[in-house]
């Protein structure tokens, strides 16, 4: 048989044919996202998706080409207006930030780079490694601390308590299993925290049911005296308590938990003091609202995310170790393919892919490394201060308005409230859907002490008094509407 020559071997790439040509498109895909953000307020924040439009992307997969200008036109009339859109000021239904021009031009760099941050000796490890550094600094921890981007704090929740595991039973559950440890570990947190500690418990391998959930005080904080009993009772019956997950910022309400009172806890009965600061942990950029963590800095691990009060787009989740070599013990897994070298392209050892499941990572730190640098930390922190005055300026709207209720405290920037009226929650959750339905601002709902309220997280960098405002004046208009009515 002939060998195969060069010359039997076609060349095939999905580069394009006319460089020109596809940089004029690309020009007008990035002004189009540029007009889309810069017009962002004329918009609605959310509208129902029109069958048709569901239907215009339902297809076999493509097996053969399509240009890019058609492309790009279906995501135009298709995709573009009918997303969440948490860019929108009137967004205020999740803890989402609302992202930035320049983050996503550096989401695009980012993407041209293609780079795969598990490792090696390059660049955009360095960045990874420089915000690690710039944590640390924020939060007071050693330059012997670990840090991970991740996807968000739902992953790294999931990473203290693998590593807090490993703490607790060694290094050699990684190879035996929690099934030959004599120790039942039991991990806690309050009422109030996120749903995704009890996932992480799940996953883990712990169990949902090793995980005790502590009640609140008034203020919506985890009950410290409850905490401490329970740690008692726990190892009165010979369980082993390992882990405090404390939250700064609660997703119902926005509370702190006492973050130092915890720390003295954790640190007397000698548990891991971890914080989910998915959102709240940035407010160490804030010099209004930053004594308020007080505690924080003496944290053995803490989630958070930069695409919620740091503004960064999607995704940009992130994990800080105090103790990096017990971080680097409880992930790392060398294998002969990723060989580490002194030098070349496989130095620069340890890489990130030791320090978590990731091994494939894309180059969150990029987006956030530019949110930083451009905007500097004192922007920032006056962002995340400003979304908690305009809390406080629709709670004062609330209280000015007799039919309307403040159901919780508030803490920072999320407000929970409700029309007064019989069947309330009947009605209220009516008026959060038609909030929704009409465009112009897009709360939700959680249920507070039994009853459904009106959440309002405001968190997007974008939203103003204007918005507030229109969400007064809608709340009560809808209500009306929905009295007149009789739906109670």
């Amino acid at each position: 048989m002939r060998a195969e020559t060069s010359a039997d071997i076609s060349e095939v790439t999905l580069d394009p044919i006319d460089w020109t040509e596809l940089r004029i498109q690309g020009h007008q895909m990035m002004d189009d996202m540029l007009n889309h953000i810069e017009g962002i307020r004329t918009r609605p924040v959310w509208q129902p998706i029109p069958q048709k439009v569901r239907n215009s992307v339902c297809e076999n997969i493509p097996v053969h080409p399509t240009g890019l200008s058609e492309v790009h036109k279906m995501f135009m009339e298709s995709i573009l207006p009918f997303s969440a859109a948490n860019i929108h000021p009137g967004f205020m239904g999740w803890v989402q930030g609302g992202g930035t021009p320049v983050g996503m031009l550096a989401e695009m760099l980012a993407a041209g780079l293609n780079a795969n941050v598990g490792g090696r000796d390059q660049m955009p490890v360095e960045i990874e490694k420089q915000v690690t550094k710039w944590v640390c600094e924020l939060f007071n921890f050693p330059e012997t601390a670990s840090g991970l981007f991740v996807t968000g704090t739902s992953i790294a929740n999931l990473i203290s308590i693998i590593v807090a595991r490993t703490a607790a039973l060694g290094a050699g559950v990684r190879q035996t299993g929690l099934a030959t440890s004599d120790k039942r570990l039991i991990a806690y947190t309050s009422t109030g925290a996120h749903g995704c500690i009890a996932q992480a418990m799940d996953l883990s391998g712990l169990g949902t049911h090793a995980l005790r959930l502590i009640p609140m005080n008034n203020n919506f904080q985890m009950d410290c005296k409850a905490l401490q009993l329970a740690i008692i009772d726990d190892r009165k019956s010979g369980l082993t308590p390992f882990f405090i997950a404390a939250t700064a910022g609660t997703v119902d309400v926005g509370a702190i938990d006492n973050l130092e009172a915890i720390a003295e806890i954790a640190q007397k009965e000698n548990l891991w003091f971890h914080i989910d600061g998915a959102y709240g942990a940035l407010a160490i950029l804030a010099p209004d609202i930053a004594p308020r963590l007080a505690g924080i800095q003496r944290a053995d691990s803490i989630a958070l995310d930069f695409h919620k009060w740091g503004q960064v787009p999607y995704d940009a989740g992130f994990i800080l170790i105090r103790n990096g070599n017990l971080h680097l013990e409880t992930f790392a897994a060398p294998s002969t393919y990723l060989r580490r070298e002194s030098r070349g392209m496989s130095a620069g050892s340890p890489w990130p892919c030791d320090f978590g499941p990731d091994l494939s990572r894309g180059f969150r730190a990029l987006k956030t490394w530019f949110t930083i640098k451009v905007y500097g930390t004192d922007k920032i922190g006056s962002i995340i201060s400003n979304t908690c005055k305009l809390a406080q300026y629709l709670k004062k709207s609330i209280d000015d308005h007799p039919c309307l209720e403040l159901l919780s405290p508030v803490s920072l920037n999320i407000v929970c409230f409700r029309f007064r009226c019989e069947n309330s929650d009947i009605v209220n959750s009516n008026i959060v859907v038609s909030l929704q339905e009409a465009g112009v601002v897009a709360p939700s709902t959680t249920q507070i002490n039994g009853s459904l309220a009106i959440r309002v997280a405001i968190v997007n960098h974008r939203t103003s008094t204007k918005e507030i405002d229109a969400l007064i004046k809608a709340t009560i208009e809808f209500g009306e509407v929905y009295l007149n009515e009789n739906l109670i």
